[in-house]
C-alpha cells in the first residue's frame, strides 16, 4: 500500500486522493480483494470503503468476481490502454512480440516498462501450455527480481540505479551485475538470487528496446518453460528483437 496514512490521520486526504488509494490497492495484486482487504490497505473506515468502492462499481472502474470479490474493472482497463507510451509501444512491438513468441517454440514473450522502483508489464503472449498466466498486463514486479528488470536497471541513468539500490537490494551484488548486463546487452532472471515474485521470471532473457533519442523505453524478454536448460541460447532471438523493435519505434517517432 502506497497511500498508507489514515483517513483521521494529520492530513485528511481529498476525495480524489481516497479514490485513488481505492485503485492503489490493487497494485499488484493477482486476486480478487474483498471490501475489508481494501479497507486495510487503504487505512479508510469499511464505511467510507463501502461508499467509494460503490461509486467505482457504478463508473466500471471495478468489478466484482464470481466470488464476490472486487477486481480492476474493463473501463478503468480501457482508460489506462490509451496512456500514450504503453499504446505506442504495444502498437509497435505486437509483431515483433507475435514473431519471437513463435520463433522461441511459443514461450511466454513479454514487454515491460521501468515505472518508479517496479517494472510494469504492457503486453505478454502466452500459450496455455506454456504454463500459467502468471500476471496480466499491468502488473507491477520489484526490479531486480526480473530479466526484463535487471535491463532496465542497467540502462537508466546512474540517479535512478543508486536510489533503487539504496532502498530496496543489498547494492554490492547488484551494482556489478548491472554493469555485466550493460556490457553485454541481455540479462537473465536467474542472475541474481535476491528476492522475487516467483518463479514467473527465473531464467527469463531480457533485452533493452530504445526510442528515437537512443533511450532504453522499454525491455523485451522471454520467459522460457520451468525447468528448461540452456536458456541463455534464447538471447541472440531476444536481443534482434528488441533491435528490431527499436528501428520500427524510431520510424514511427520520425514520422518515416
Amino acid at each position: 500500500m502506497r497511500s498508507g496514512s489514515a483517513e483521521n490521520g494529520p492530513v485528511r486526504r481529498s476525495v480524489t486522493r481516497r479514490v485513488l488509494s481505492v485503485l492503489d490497492a490493487f497494485a499488484g495484486e493477482r486476486r480478487g480483494l474483498t471490501l475489508s482487504d481494501i479497507s486495510r490497505r487503504t487505512g479508510m473506515p469499511l464505511a467510507t470503503t463501502h461508499r467509494l468502492v460503490g461509486e467505482l462499481l457504478s463508473w466500471g472502474a471495478l468489478e466484482r468476481n464470481r466470488d464476490g470479490r472486487y477486481e480492476i474493472g474493463l473501463h478503468l482497463w480501457a482508460v489506462a490502454g490509451l496512456a500514450p507510451r504503453r499504446l505506442e509501444l504495444r502498437e509497435v512491438a505486437l509483431p515483433f512480440l507475435r514473431d519471437l513468441h513463435h520463433r522461441t517454440g511459443r514461450r511466454q514473450v513479454r514487454l515491460a516498462v521501468l515505472d518508479g522502483m517496479e517494472v510494469v508489464l504492457v503486453e505478454r503472449i502466452h500459450d496455455r501450455d506454456t504454463g500459467p498466466a502468471f500476471e496480466p498486463a499491468g502488473g507491477r514486479s520489484p526490479a531486480h527480481a526480473t530479466g526484463d528488470g535487471l535491463v532496465l536497471l542497467a540502462y537508466a541513468g546512474a540517479a535512478v540505479r543508486e536510489h533503487y539500490l539504496a532502498r530496496h537490494t543489498p547494492a554490492a551484488g547488484l551494482r556489478p551485475l548491472l554493469s555485466e548486463v550493460h556490457r553485454a546487452g541481455f540479462a537473465t532472471g536467474d542472475q541474481w538470487p535476491g528476492p522475487g515474485p516467483g518463479p514467473a521470471h527465473t531464467g527469463s532473457v531480457a533485452a533493452p528496446v530504445r526510442d528515437a533519442s537512443g533511450e532504453v523505453v522499454a525491455a523485451v524478454s522471454v520467459v522460457p518453460r520451468l525447468p528448461e536448460t540452456g536458456r541463455s541460447g534464447f538471447a541472440p532471438a531476444v536481443v534482434a528483437t528488441g533491435r528490431t523493435i527499436s528501428r520500427a519505434l524510431f520510424r514511427r517517432q520520425e514520422g518515416a
